[in-house]
């Protein structure tokens, strides 16, 4: 199974990062992700179809928020870690305020 691209940390920018935490379903994803660690790519209880939590999931992977591999049939999504080391606290704050 061919694995999505990521953007490389020097790619990612503040406004491309806050544009993608700008939806409610994308904020939820991240906030799953911050408390649970990674999951599965249709594990999320968002409500949407699976289709939508899709096209979530990459908008998040392309602002380089979230990291996506295949593992055989399977999709996992967990928070970059890198993230947090180019914008420290900056998740954290943005879900603080979220809500």
């Amino acid at each position: 199974m061919k694995q999505h691209p990521h953007p490389d940390v020097n790619d990612i920018n503040l406004i491309g990062v806050l544009a993608a935490l700008g939806d409610p379903v994308r904020l939820h994803i991240v906030t799953t992700l911050l408390a649970e660690g990674e999951k599965g790519s249709t594990e999320f209880d968002c409500q949407v179809a699976n289709s939508t939590l899709s096209h979530h999931i990459k908008q998040l992977r392309e602002a380089g928020i979230v990291s996506h591999r295949k593992e055989g049939t399977r999709c996992f999504v967990a928070l970059r870690p890198d993230i947090e080391e180019k914008f420290p606290g900056l998740l954290q704050s943005v879900l603080k305020f979220a809500d």
